[in-house]
């Protein structure tokens, strides 16, 4: 490879993280808005309050709304901090940022929550066979103060935009429309009846919620962790468009990983026919990965291809 190629590649590689970095700072400014952090403080507010009043009721059912209330206020802290944590241009310690902070919290709060669906569950089997006294009427009020908190930050929601972390975050206070609404039945039902055992019985559905988000957080935090390739990504179909340009003879070391929520990287070896054509190939390269896979942040390697018939270009 001669001088100008390793120049044309260098230059290449700035422009590159030049435009990484730009990115990262326009997630952040889509995501930085004041949605999220109101969001954050009603919802987490209101666990901490249903939270108490669970344990002066008596009430499972609240107690197990509480904490997936402070699932939903975990999931809300780490999207603010996501915009935050996004703001941050890298460093020469952390040439990929902080990014990464955000799904080490994650897996922190998958963690979290399993061992608070076992400490519920275990309490409701228990209250199941020795029921405890219940103020429903005590239950049935804060649980329909919660379903009007969940509704308001429902509705915030849905109003501060289209971005990934906020429709996330959006899926998550539903769920917690739904525990508020099994707290408020369960409340209910025992000022109406007396019947005891629909509390625990009715925190083990909101553990089994709980239990669906943290799974399922816990399962895509692991993913990252391990560098595996996104889900909705496929590596055949990358080598395809990659392979399948005119002037690129073969495709190899292609890597495929998640930095953070909604940043994709890649990095992958292409053997050219000649260095003379490197700028065209490279260009419709970041094309057809940002336009077909959602892929910006790409890292490509030219090397010049052993003698062997070129491919005809289409």
């Amino acid at each position: 490879m001669n001088a100008h190629s390793h120049r044309q590649i260098a230059d290449e590689r700035v422009s590159l993280d030049r435009d990484t970095t730009q990115a990262l700072h326009h997630v952040g400014h889509e995501q930085s808005g004041g949605v999220l952090f109101k969001a954050l403080f009603f919802t987490l507010g209101f666990a901490i309050v249903e939270a108490v009043a669970g344990l002066w009721s008596g009430s499972l059912a609240l107690l197990a709304d509480a904490g997936h209330m402070l699932t939903d206020s975990t999931a809300l802290g780490l999207a603010a901090l996501a915009a935050w944590l996004a703001q941050k241009p890298p460093s020469q310690r952390y040439t990929y940022g902080l990014v990464r902070l955000e799904i080490l919290a994650a897996l922190f709060n998958s963690l979290l929550m399993l061992g608070l669906i076992s400490f519920i569950v275990i309490e409701a089997v228990d209250r199941l066979a020795n029921p405890q006294p219940v103020i429903g009427g005590a239950v049935m009020a804060v649980a329909f103060i919660g379903l009007l908190v969940n509704l308001v930050v429902a509705w915030m929601l849905s109003k501060g935009g289209d971005g990934i972390n906020n429709r996330a975050a959006l899926l998550h206070v539903m769920g917690d429309l739904l525990g508020s609404l099994a707290a408020l039945i369960a409340g209910a039902v025992i000022w109406a009846t007396g019947w005891l055992p629909i509390d625990p019985l009715l925190s083990i559905v909101v553990s089994g919620l709980i239990l669906i988000s943290a799974w399922r957080l816990l399962a895509e935090s692991l993913h990252v962790l391990m560098e595996a390739v996104p889900p909705q990504v496929s590596v055949e179909n990358v080598m395809l468009d990659l392979d399948d340009i005119p002037g690129v003879r073969r495709v190899h070391d292609l890597h495929i990983w998640t930095l953070s929520s909604g940043q994709i990287a890649l990095s992958a070896h292409l053997e050219l026919d000649s260095f003379d054509d490197w700028d065209r190939i490279l260009q419709v390269s970041r094309g057809r990965l940002d336009k077909h896979h959602g892929i910006r942040h790409v890292t490509l390697q030219a090397e010049l291809g052993s003698r062997q018939p070129c491919k005809e270009s289409p």
